[in-house]
């Protein structure tokens, strides 16, 4: 609830300052119109004089270039943002800029806001959707396949399956250079918010006693990483080197909490061993003796069972229905059980649910059949790969024509329609293939790329928003962008606790946001390094990035100090202790950003 109530007060916010914004940029306060100009502003500022005036501006201080845009009169801005490389948006299938201020009028900016938004919100959707009910049941059928523990699988796949969202919204910030105090708003955002309400609100909900040892290890480990951020933000650079040691320092992460997992697991079995050797054994063989034949009187009991009441004719279903059946996102006997609330948000969904299933195959290893459907599962051969050239860089690689005349596309559509036919023609209804984890490897890629293009259009329009509303891409990080990726997070931890695992939800508190800000600057710096050079500059926006570090590493210290002291006991006091933390550091941020708190 008060995830809920902080997301719409930010929107009230952006929708005030929206108004303020335009009303004051409307004025024309940086270039004044010439004394022959229409009385409608018809004619347009040329576009050498806005150029040289907005370098102008950039000598002074101002280093983003898209920026200024607002303190241009209204008549001038499409030719400014058309004149201008850094408001071409080529990372995102829609240039949001100009559809701001070219495609309608500047009277109905406020409207282009209000849909921005919007589909702001589908595309958090989009986002949640593809991780839960696609990219993890993958990864986790790929660890499965691969016999990986449940250490190792939980502090990697499922850690990049949780964190799937953040990870790539802060991968596609990083590598843009115009776009990275988003990132850095995000991480230190997202981390404040889930250190304190997603802990807090588990605190309130179930108060228990956390495991010391995994507790302190995290918090240490996340400490070093915020530090090591902080650092690199204070000199400005990262090198290649660093942005190894970020990935680096997970690889000890992973390899600590596989350690320590091996060590308290021989630390058990040694106790247990001890006392049995301890007790006697003649109850041991008497029991054991006593048990047998109820265990296969059972088992005989089950077999009987199975063999009565197994069908007399087995069911063929036709490879339409099939087909139909794996494409409704709808549980009959779940649509009876649930609320017209949960009904109303599904029916909202489905359009995007059967959009992500024609496209992106799901493997299931604990159904019996992994949930092979052969006519859906030969369709994603066609639909995934075509998904995987448009939605790559922005499809500008699909939409390249070959020798100047057959498009990528087309040809990835045929090589598509020859796998599936030979799928078709060589496979069952009722048996999955034996290569039918390759389909796991495939729903996994596409899978990623749709998460990696909802991502860029989120950052897309994020930066939109922070140049029309004058609004810097810290904020809007530590807000929108941290509030979108972790809400879902939060609410999953929060039933978590209410069902009676607090552990497990404050576990997973810690070791998301430790991978998210590990891999997602090192990534992201990594893509950077590779466009451009070997050394990424990394600028702070103001006073309000050192705000944020600053939280986030006092956020960490006090559960540092005060959670040992507390006896590792997390109580309803703590939980308030926590919201009432973020509610400051909130306060203070935006203090910060309207310039009330100042050096």
């Amino acid at each position: 609830m008060t995830s809920r109530v902080v997301f719409i007060s930010a929107l009230l916010l952006l929708w005030c300052h929206c108004r303020h914004a335009l009303g004051s940029g409307d004025s024309g306060t940086g270039i004044v119109p010439s004394p022959d100009r229409s009385a409608d502003g018809a004619d347009l500022l040329s576009v050498g004089t806005m150029v040289d005036t907005h370098s102008a501006m950039l000598r002074q201080g101002n280093t983003d270039e898209c920026d200024i845009v607002m303190n241009l009169s209204a008549a001038d801005r499409c030719a400014f943002v058309k004149a201008t490389p850094d408001c071409s948006m080529e990372d995102s299938f829609i240039n949001y800029l100009k559809m701001a201020f070219c495609l309608l009028p500047p009277n109905l900016t406020p409207l282009t806001i209000t849909l921005c938004i919007i589909w702001l919100l589908i595309l958090f959707i989009v986002l949640g959707l593809t991780a839960s009910k696609f990219f993890c049941p993958n990864l986790s059928a790929i660890s499965s396949s691969l016999r990986l523990t449940h250490n190792v699988a939980g502090v990697t796949f499922l850690a990049l399956g949780n964190g799937a969202p953040d990870v790539f919204s802060a991968t596609v910030a990083f590598s843009r250079p115009h776009t990275a105090g988003l990132a850095i708003g995000a991480l230190f955002g997202a981390g404040i918010f889930v250190t304190t309400v997603v802990a807090g609100s588990v605190s309130l909900v179930k108060p228990f006693t956390v495991a010391s040892r995994p507790f302190l290890r995290d918090v240490i480990f996340y400490m070093a990483a915020v530090f090591w951020t902080f650092i690199i933000l204070y000199r400005g650079t990262i090198s290649l080197g660093e942005t190894l040691g970020y990935m680096g320092l997970y690889v000890v992460y992973v390899v600590t909490v596989i350690v320590s997992a091996y060590i308290y697991s021989h630390q058990k079995h040694s106790a247990t061993r001890s006392s049995v050797q301890s007790s006697t054994h003649a109850p041991e063989l008497q029991t054991s003796e006593s048990d047998q034949a109820p265990l296969l009187s059972n088992g005989s009991i089950q077999q009987g069972y199975d063999s009565e009441y197994r069908p007399l004719l087995p069911y063929c279903e036709s490879t339409s229905s099939i087909l139909l059946n794996s494409l409704n996102p709808v549980d009959s006997r779940t649509w009876r059980r649930k609320t017209w609330r949960w009904r109303t948000v599904k029916i909202l969904k489905m359009p995007l649910e059967v959009l992500l299933l024609l496209t992106v195959p799901v493997v299931d290893p604990d159904k019996e059949d992994r949930n092979w459907r052969r006519p859906l599962n030969c369709l994603h051969l066609i639909t995934a790969p075509l998904v995987c050239v448009l939605t790559f860089s922005s499809g500008e690689y699909g939409l390249y024509l070959i020798e100047g005349q057959f498009p990528v596309w087309a040809l990835t559509l045929l090589f598509g329609l020859f796998l599936s036919a030979i799928v078709f023609l060589t496979t069952s209804n009722d048996q999955p293939p034996a290569y039918h984890l390759v389909f796991s490897l495939l729903g996994f890629l596409v899978s990623a790329m749709w998460i990696s293009a909802a991502a860029s259009e989120v950052v897309s329009i994020l930066h939109m928003l922070g140049v029309v509303l004058s609004l810097s891409n810290n904020l809007l990080g530590l807000t929108l962008l941290a509030w979108g990726n972790s809400i879902g997070d939060c609410f999953s931890d929060i039933t978590i606790a209410r069902q009676g695992y607090p552990r497990m939800a404050l576990s997973a508190c810690f070791g998301g946001i430790i991978f998210n800000m590990l891999i997602g600057v090192g990534i992201g710096c990594l893509i950077q390094m590779f466009n451009n050079e070997p050394v990424v500059t990394l600028e702070p926006e103001g006073l309000l990035t050192w705000v944020l570090a600053g939280s986030l590493g006092l956020s960490l210290v006090f559960s540092f100090i005060l959670v040992p002291l507390r006896c590792f006991h997390l109580g309803r006091a703590y939980g308030i202790f926590l919201l009432l933390f973020y509610a400051v550091f909130l306060l203070v941020a935006l203090l910060t950003e309207f310039g009330f708190i100042h050096t």
